[in-house]
């Protein structure tokens, strides 16, 4: 296996592991800020609701942008793989 292989799986590997924190962790603070609400200050289960739904906004945003930056980067990598007038490879 090359260094350019190894480096490109350890790269997708990390990719990965933060496409996961990014959808787990707008979530559980939510969740969290609701269970400190209804602990803490007495505000009904209700709050359960809105709480799930925000945080699941977050995490969509997230991803979005997540897929956003990945989209950037392989467009940048195909645009450096061209051969224009003076770079010749």
């Amino acid at each position: 296996m090359k260094r350019g292989e190894l480096n490109e799986i350890v790269k997708q590997i990390s990719l990965l592991g933060q496409l996961g924190l990014s959808i787990i962790m707008p979530l559980l603070l939510c969740i969290l800020l609701c269970w400190y609400l209804t602990t803490r200050h007495g505000v009904g289960l209700w709050v359960y609701i809105p709480g799930f739904f925000f945080g699941l906004g977050g995490s969509a945003m997230t991803v979005y942008k997540f897929y956003l930056s990945t989209i950037r980067d392989t467009k940048k990598e195909d645009k450096k793989k061209t051969v224009s007038f003076n770079r010749h490879e």
